[in-house]
């Protein structure tokens, strides 16, 4: 008798998407896994779900953003990779081992919205106090710096204090920072968000270089579609709260990309993309609020 079931057969490399085509190509080297993640702040009958049923798999060498309305669970959910909260369902691996694990052996950097530098530490000091925490040689220490002020272009500026330098300088510290002890993960917390908006394309542009220099993974949260499809690898829409991951978005823009990748008509395609599946999006609370919508017109999401 003929069994009935159907045979499913995976797609071919031409069927594949860019990132299934890396995952296929590179077995073994995701750097993230998320499976069934939820979070739940305060008690399950009467706290707030902000993240449900995330699954999520990134690839060594990605640049994947998360974007979503305010309160959607973007910047949860990259604590809960760098364990800065524990989840309150499924899992998470980073270099497949358990994210407490991961930050014990410290396995990824971070950089926030704010570049919390030390002010009465120079900027090389600053840069140099993970590798003295870790009990680096000064001498190791210094030559670390050194290549990367060069990484960040702040090669003069070794002997400033962080209270000399703009908003802009200030986060090129921070990155080079937590570059110092050559993490394999790199997460990032709406970085440019305080920038106005020349420096923050400028930063863009910045980032850009860094990445393809390091090829670092870096999972990237921010509110401006634009920053995201000109950054990305790939981009992770969610729904309003409880977060879900709402749609991907492969950015299949040619590398390098520079200042004439924003005129490209593929990039508006793409903007135009990820800005529709924010519309589109549902979550538990419903449709977007007036709110929401105002504050996404005002950022440049809509």
């Amino acid at each position: 008798m003929t069994d009935p079931t159907p045979t499913v057969t995976d797609p071919t490399p031409t069927d594949r998407t860019p990132t299934e085509r890396i995952t296929a190509a590179l077995p073994g080297t995701s750097v993230v896994r998320i499976a069934g993640v939820g979070k739940t702040f305060g008690t399950e009958s009467g706290g707030v779900r902000a993240l449900e049923g995330i699954d999520l798999t990134i690839a060594q060498g990605e640049f994947v953003s998360l974007i979503g309305p305010s309160g959607c669970g973007k910047s949860t959910l990259l604590r809960l990779i760098g364990d800065l909260t524990a989840p309150t369902a499924g899992s998470i691996e980073v270099n497949g081992k358990p994210a407490r694990r991961a930050r014990l052996d410290r396995d990824y950097g971070m950089v926030f919205q704010a570049p919390v530098l030390m002010d009465w530490r120079t900027v090389a000091k600053n840069i140099e106090l993970p590798l003295e925490v870790m009990g680096f040689a000064r001498e190791e220490r210094q030559k670390r710096s050194g290549e990367l002020l060069k990484l960040v272009e702040l090669e003069g500026f070794a002997g400033r204090h962080p209270w000399q330098l703009s908003g802009g300088m200030q986060q090129r510290v921070a990155i080079a920072r937590a570059l110092a002890f050559d993490p394999k993960l790199l997460l990032m917390d709406e970085p440019f968000g305080a920038l106005d908006e020349m420096t923050r394309e400028r930063m863009n542009l910045e980032l850009m270089q860094i990445w393809q220099r390091t090829r670092t993974t870096v999972v990237f949260v921010t509110h401006s579609i634009p920053e995201a499809v000109f950054l990305s690898t790939r981009v992770v829409v969610m729904s309003a709260r409880p977060g879900r991951i709402a749609k991907i978005v492969d950015i299949d823009l040619p590398q390098p990309r520079n200042v004439e990748t924003r005129e490209q008509e593929r990039y508006f395609e793409l903007v135009t993309e990820v800005r529709e599946a924010l519309r589109r999006r549902e979550g538990g609370e419903g449709q977007l609020a007036p709110p929401d919508a105002d504050r996404i017109r005002a950022e440049g999401l809509a």
